[in-house]
């Protein structure tokens, strides 16, 4: 269990926390809070889900601000929601319930499901139906019914680099056999590995698009869905299909997976087996890419 945190202050003053154990924040220093809107729940068009179902999978709950703020626009809108969460760790959610600014951003019922799920795993009443299953989710994803699809699956772990095992393609097959028809795959990653993974799978992927576009900031994520609703994508601001310098990114080495075959690796022997694999490749390297468009990163 990975227990050790520093808090931090971030831009738009939500706070947020630094995991010593991977060495990484668990949101940019721009804000916790304004991350997840335009990272996560902008792109769900949750209006499509106006007094009507909606499934969910948060994989990766951490602080709980992705589900925070779905919770807070579903219950504005009378719909009726099915979620799960997969997190490891349960002590920043505890953090969550004690830190008084993180408490001041939300309703009481918000707080109240957080309340549950820290005590009981588990929140029910008339429109929402929540669990949270505690462990390493290439285990726990077992533990939802087979017949539940997810019409929004949140994957908002630590990095690939960080954290392999949750991006690994045997991983990630497992999670997109749970997306709906229609549903959307979102995560705050852009990584070539990832995108080209999630298109191997038959999916379409889309870029998040940031709220300005520079050379070395063009991507706030990628969404990936299974069979594409043109009116409801054209009329959703927050993504578009992948630039020519990002499709040729997939072409680069960067795009080599990470490989998990027995879903119980750990990170190094990842991390090394995909070293390995780039070493052998003959595609480009990503620091040719880079300088092809004239990044400087």
């Amino acid at each position: 269990m990975f227990t050790e945190f520093q808090e931090i202050s971030t831009r738009d003053g939500s706070i947020s926390l630094r995991s010593l154990f991977f060495q990484e924040n668990f949101h940019s220093l721009e804000g916790a809070l304004k991350e997840t809107e335009i990272k996560f729940i902008n792109p769900s068009n949750l209006k499509r889900f106006k007094d009507k179902s909606v499934n969910v999978l948060d994989i990766c709950f951490g602080l709980g601000y992705n589900s925070a703020s779905l919770f807070s626009n579903l219950i504005k809108q009378n719909s009726f929601l099915k979620w799960y969460a997969l997190e490891i760790d349960n002590k920043p959610l505890e953090y969550s319930l004690r830190n008084k600014s993180f408490k001041k951003l939300w309703d009481q019922k918000v707080l109240k499901i957080f309340k549950s799920l820290a005590q009981n795993c588990k929140y029910k009443d008339q429109f929402f139906e929540c669990d949270i299953l505690w462990g390493d989710a290439r285990k726990t994803i077992y533990s939802i019914p087979a017949n539940i699809k997810f019409d929004l699956i949140y994957l908002d772990g630590f990095s690939p680099q960080k954290c392999p095992q949750i991006w690994s393609v045997e991983f990630l097959e497992k999670v997109t056999q749970r997306l709906n028809t229609n549903g959307y795959l979102i995560t705050y990653s852009s990584s070539a590995a990832i995108r080209k993974t999630l298109r191997n799978f038959g999916l379409n992927i889309f870029n998040i698009k940031p709220n300005f576009v520079s050379k070395n900031l063009w991507s706030n994520g990628t969404i990936a869905i299974n069979i594409i609703d043109e009116k409801i994508s054209k009329s959703n601001l927050s993504f578009t299909k992948l630039s020519s310098m990002e499709e040729e990114h997939l072409l680069t080495k960067a795009s080599i997976p990470y490989r998990d075959p027995t879903l119980n690796s750990n990170a190094n022997d990842i991390i090394q087996k995909r070293v390995k694999e780039q070493l052998c490749s003959n595609l480009i390297t990503p620091k040719e890419w880079r300088d092809k468009w004239g990044m400087t990163k």
